[in-house]
């Protein structure tokens, strides 16, 4: 098959693909490191999900507002300042894990300072997010969205693959320190590739609108969207109590006993599954009733991670994670597509604040509850009582939500 029927042949377009893969990459790397190096330093579960809670509390707060910023703002200047950001607290975790500093600091001096820098990039992943998501209607053509949202996904979703297994492998060749060297690298080149893309207009001009007024709009305008409302709700509540990330390190180091690398091919298996449901869907699109596939998928992410929960052998475990992910990518195809089809540009960064939430919400809110569950009923149960919960609202929002089982574009 030749490759332009996967790819979006446009310059712009394409330093934007570079330039998110790396630092993407690189920022996959960072929960990684900082997971390994946690649990090493405290070997307190709670620990690894308050280190989910620190990102969320930050990306939600300012999630609308960021919206409204992204909507009224040049894109490009937003991502290329937002990377600036990333780069700066990247280089402080370095100064932090470094061995000469960390003489400096008791532990729970470091714990505190690791969690206030996560805060940070919490924040900048509230404009980040949304401003990726939204620059790329101004990069492409109308009829080249589609294509370029899955293009987008494949090659994010590659990037989110690379980059804990190579975090594992640094941990284990180098140090936490070394990689985030590597890291660092990473992003400075990204930053490099995405100047040469052109600013770009303003496409919305709130004028007197009280930025109050404009997150509203963007609140009315997703509440009356019921298909996309209704696919964010089930993904945020699947996620939330079915995610296994948080407590991988536990997984990795007191039952499946893999180390640092396999704790990276565990931590890249979902997005190994999600990038393969995305190529697969890229050449046989889903026709019909999305929606009831919808459903059927978070259901199937359910009892994928009942058998991870349970398993003791890591094939196994890494088999679950991998069928999860690919479950979690009919989810990931549904939102992206009703997202490209039926938000105006206008609205796009209100709305993709909005879904940043609804994401933030799953996946930090779902670390935290992972290390509060964890730390109450056990590892093991913990995880399938998350599994068991993912199952039942699948199967509510199947009764309960007429309006996503009958989903179809």
């Amino acid at each position: 098959m030749k490759l332009e029927k996967f790819l979006i042949v446009n310059r712009e377009f394409t330093f934007f693909l570079a330039a998110r893969v790396l630092v993407t990459c690189g920022i996959k790397m960072v929960p990684v490191l900082l997971g390994w190096h946690l649990y090493e330093l405290t070997g307190s579960k709670l620990s690894l999900g308050i280190l989910g809670l620190s990102e969320v509390v930050p990306a939600i707060l300012f999630a609308l507002p960021a919206g409204v910023k992204v909507d009224t703002s040049d894109k490009r200047s937003l991502i290329l300042n937002c990377l600036l950001g990333y780069l700066v607290v990247i280089v402080l975790f370095f100064l932090l894990t470094s061995s000469y500093l960390t003489s400096w600091f008791n532990v729970n001096s470091t714990v505190y300072l690791i969690y206030g820098l996560v805060a940070l990039t919490g924040w900048i992943r509230a404009y980040y997010s949304p401003a990726s998501s939204a620059i790329i209607a101004q990069l492409v053509s109308t009829e080249q969205l589609v294509k370029a949202a899955t293009t987008n996904s494949m090659s994010w979703l590659a990037a989110a693959i690379a980059g804990p297994l190579i975090g594992g492998l640094l941990i284990g060749f180098l140090d936490v320190s070394g990689a985030f060297i590597i890291i660092g690298v990473l992003v400075i080149i990204s930053i490099l590739i995405f100047s040469f893309i052109t600013p770009k207009l303003v496409t919305y001009n709130k004028g007197n609108t009280r930025t109050w007024e404009s997150v509203k709009e963007g609140l009315h305008f997703v509440y009356n969207q019921k298909a996309l409302l209704g696919s964010m709700g089930l993904d945020m509540f699947a996620v939330l109590f079915g995610g296994a990330i948080a407590l991988l390190p536990v997984f990795a180091k007191d039952i499946l006993f893999v180390g640092p690398q396999g704790f990276g091919v565990l931590m890249a298996a979902t997005y190994l599954g999600n990038f393969i449901a995305l190529l697969y869907f890229s050449v046989k699109p889903l026709e019909e009733k999305q929606g009831y596939k919808l459903l059927w998928s978070i259901a199937g992410f359910g009892v994928c991670i009942i058998i991870f929960a349970i398993s003791e052998n890591f094939i196994l475990s890494f088999v679950a994670l991998l069928f999860s992910g690919l479950f979690d990518g009919v989810s990931m195809i549904v939102r992206g597509t009703i997202f490209q089809l039926f938000v105006p540009d206008q609205m796009r960064g209100r709305v993709s604040s909005v879904n940043s939430i609804f994401i933030n919400s799953s996946n930090e809110l779902g670390q935290f509850e992972s290390g509060l569950a964890a730390s109450v009923m056990g590892t093991v149960p913990s995880v399938l009582f998350g599994g068991m919960m993912t199952i039942m609202f699948s199967a509510y929002a199947y009764f309960k939500v007429p309006a996503l089982k009958k989903l179809e574009y």
